[in-house]
């Protein structure tokens, strides 16, 4: 099976095989994530030695969680993502979602990558739609679903463009967009605005709690950009340096309040000394995992 479809279903590798008819449903209540003393090895090349990625990683993550995952490069952040997925099977322990042991990708687990990964020879509505079709969705709940989530993400218009004729944000718009359209129960998202510059980082970190809020499947987002955690987070996840374990959880919440800051625009929020004395706490625990030179 291609990534292309092992990411977006996880039935026949036939056209159609498996999955006819297979109309995916709103996501059910049981959304929690938990992660049970999960370690990942890789094997060396040749003659190198193993290498330990993850290390006894244990976590619950609620559903509808909105969840931010940082640390030093390499701590294998993309690698919990990996297998959160079910792009990658733990060498020990195990993810679970819902009641279901993630052992493969499907449609209820939808990805956004930071490269945006879109196919250059399909117009906005058909690498909106991939998904859709690789699950044999109906062409009128497909056309339903695009006329929602158009205009919510802000691509009415641009239905026939191709990725070639879109700036950098809107192209990451058509990823979000692609993995939103499948009403997945798990939302991960790798660094998905890293390769934006500032203004369209800022405008999508916004649109994307829009949007998320409309429906809130759960949310594990991978980010380097301390700002983007603090604002986004409900809780925060701090790695150790590689071999990645768990070094500290912070709830947001417990500084926001009810009303989370990051339903008001981030340029305002970065003004707050709360926000500020956060993002102090969250970059001191990174620096001191940094390893230079």
């Amino acid at each position: 099976m291609s990534f292309w479809r092992s990411a977006f279903v996880g039935g026949s590798e036939e056209p159609g095989g498996g999955s006819q008819g297979m109309a995916i449903k709103p996501p059910a209540p049981d959304n929690d994530v938990r992660y049970e003393d999960v370690s990942m090895r890789f094997a060396g090349h040749r003659n190198a030695q193993p290498t330990l990625a993850i290390d006894s990683f244990s976590l619950d993550i609620a559903a509808s969680e909105f969840l931010v995952i940082v640390g030093p490069s390499g701590c294998g952040k993309s690698t919990l993502l990996a297998m959160s997925g079910g792009l990658a099977i733990p060498t020990t322990g195990r993810v679970v979602l819902g009641t279901e042991v993630i052992r493969r990708p499907g449609p209820d687990k939808a990805i956004v990558f930071q490269n945006f990964s879109l196919f250059p020879w399909k117009t906005v509505v058909e690498n909106i739609e991939f998904g859709l079709r690789l699950n044999g969705v109906p062409p009128a709940e497909r056309r339903e679903r695009l006329d929602y989530y158009l205009p919510v993400i802000g691509l009415k218009g641009f239905e026939q463009h191709y990725p070639r004729q879109l700036s950098g944000g809107m192209q990451q718009r058509v990823a979000i967009a692609r993995a939103l359209v499948l009403r997945p129960r798990l939302l991960l998202m790798d660094e998905p605005f890293a390769a934006l510059d500032a203004q369209n980082r800022t405008v999508m970190q916004e649109e994307l709690v829009r949007v998320w809020s409309e429906h809130k499947p759960t949310v594990i987002f991978v980010t380097h950009s301390v700002e983007e955690a603090v604002f986004l987070a409900d809780r925060i996840v701090v790695m150790t340096r590689r071999p990645g374990r768990i070094k500290e959880v912070i709830d947001v919440r417990e500084t926001t309040g009810a009303t989370h800051w990051r339903t008001s625009p981030l340029d305002r929020v970065m003004r707050r000394g709360d926000f500020q004395d956060l993002r102090g706490r969250v970059w001191d625990l990174i620096r001191d995992e940094i390893v230079v030179g």
